[in-house]
């Protein structure tokens, strides 16, 4: 997303109800486009690769591919500039949660939540944050991090600069699950000072969202438990 340009979106749903009634919503916030729909899977990656949106709404059910796959279909190969994908589902399960974020999803929200938590999803996901429902505990990421976590700490990724230390303290705030704001007030900075922190952190690490961040803190061997 650039300057004051309109969040591009492309909404992925089967129901047809459900995909105009977001399409309708998300396009009417004056801060967001929704540049195309798609009804199944394969429609889906056809239609965000030939738009790029910065943000996919993502069903995790559809015909052909799931939402799933899509989403780890647009993250291969790796792309300087990808796609965020918020995964939207009626189904408020851990592993369905696991295989979002492990295909490379920046959001996750359930279909109940209220549309204005859908509207603040895309745009939490459009800054490159990453957001989990509120229904979704914030342990959840650990869980899934200790899950693909080595048994010994895996290297840095290459051509990776080091970080310094309030920015190592910051990455650890991240893996507990802390917010921006939750980080500023433990740590006694200002927020805008933490989301400077956030970005180098990322730009640093050659990671694209707090997902990957938070994930690489455990992978890493950074956060431990027990």
């Amino acid at each position: 997303m650039n300057g004051g340009s309109p969040i591009r979106v492309v909404v992925c749903e089967d129901d047809e109800l459900v995909r105009a009634g977001y399409a309708a919503v998300l396009d009417a916030q004056p801060d967001m486009a929704v540049v195309g729909q798609a009804g199944d899977g394969a429609e889906a990656v056809s239609v965000i690769r030939d738009l790029r949106p910065d943000v996919a709404v993502m069903d995790i059910h559809m015909p052909g591919l799931s939402g799933i796959e899509v989403t780890a279909r647009l993250a291969e190969p790796p792309d300087p500039h990808p796609v965020r994908v918020l995964v939207v589902t009626t189904f408020n399960l851990d592993e369905y949660v696991y295989e979002a974020l492990r295909a490379g999803a920046s959001g996750f929200l359930l279909k109940d939540a209220p549309l204005h938590e859908l509207i603040a999803g895309v745009r939490t996901v459009a800054r490159g944050e990453a957001l989990l429902a509120p229904a979704v505990t914030r342990r959840l990421i650990g869980e899934y991090a200790l899950r693909i976590r080595p048994a010994d700490p895996a290297p840095p990724p290459v051509h990776t600069e080091p970080l310094t230390g309030r920015e190592h303290e910051v990455l650890l705030l991240m893996a507990e699950g802390l917010s921006n704001g939750e980080i500023a007030e433990r740590m006694t900075i200002a927020h805008e000072t933490v989301k400077t922190h956030v970005s180098r952190i990322l730009t640093k690490l050659r990671l694209r969202d707090r997902v990957q961040a938070v994930v690489f803190a455990y992978r890493s061997g950074l956060v431990r438990q027990g």
